[in-house]
Formats: structure tokens, sequence, C-alpha cells
């Protein structure tokens, strides 16, 4: 088999190639509608974040983000700003009294080699 014989994993659409990885094909949010994982509400945010906990890929995907330079959404279980992994996000206003169910995301371990990444707070 020659190199232009090799069979690769392509999507075509309007006139675009985009080369998609294996692993996207096994990705929890493969069917999922996208704009979950790239919102604000801290309500959506903590629902990609609770379908990226028990996704197979979890760490291939937040390998791709981090070596693709990802600037915002939710990767790999890990919420991205600004290119930084923010592991805690506040409502707007003052906070509650009580916090609200949905104020605390799922806790997701950041791997050692992208503790870089981190900041404390949005």
């Amino acid at each position: 088999m020659t190199i232009l014989e090799t069979p690769l994993p392509v999507e075509v659409a309007v006139g675009l190639t985009r080369v998609t990885d294996a692993w996207e094909k096994e990705a929890a949010c493969r069917d999922l509608d996208t704009t979950l994982f790239f919102s604000d509400d801290v309500d959506e945010i903590g629902e990609a974040k609770r379908i990226c906990v028990g996704c197979p890929v979890r760490t291939r995907c937040l390998d791709a983000a981090v070596d693709r330079g990802e600037q915002f959404g939710i990767w790999g279980g890990h919420l991205f700003v600004a290119g930084r992994i923010v592991l805690h996000k506040r409502r707007r206003g003052r906070p509650p009294k009580t916090p609200r169910p949905g104020d605390r995301f799922p806790e997701v371990a950041v791997p050692d080699a992208y503790r870089r990444l981190v900041k404390a707070s949005a």
C-alpha cells in the first residue's frame, strides 16, 4: 500500500478538510451540542464537566487542547479561560449565604505537566 492509498480519518464539509483523531470517536461528548462546552453559565459549565469526568478519553482530550493552545471551553474536564485552566468559577454578583447545588464543579485532578496552566479563579 502506498502513502496515497493509506486511509486517513478525514471529514470533509463545505470544502473544508478536518483531520480527526481516532480518540474523538470515543469521546462522551461526540454527539452532544458543543455550545454546552463553551458556555459562561456556571450550571452549564458544571454539566459539561460532569460529562467529561466519565469520559474514557478525557486525558487525550486535555492533551490535544493543550497542544492546540485552546483558549476557551471545557477540554478534558477542565475549564479554559484565556488559555489557562480555571479551577473555580463564581456566579456573577454577591455570593449567596448558602451555596447553590450547582456552585461546586466536579473535581478533576490536573496532571502535573499542566500545573503551569492553572489559574486560581475566574
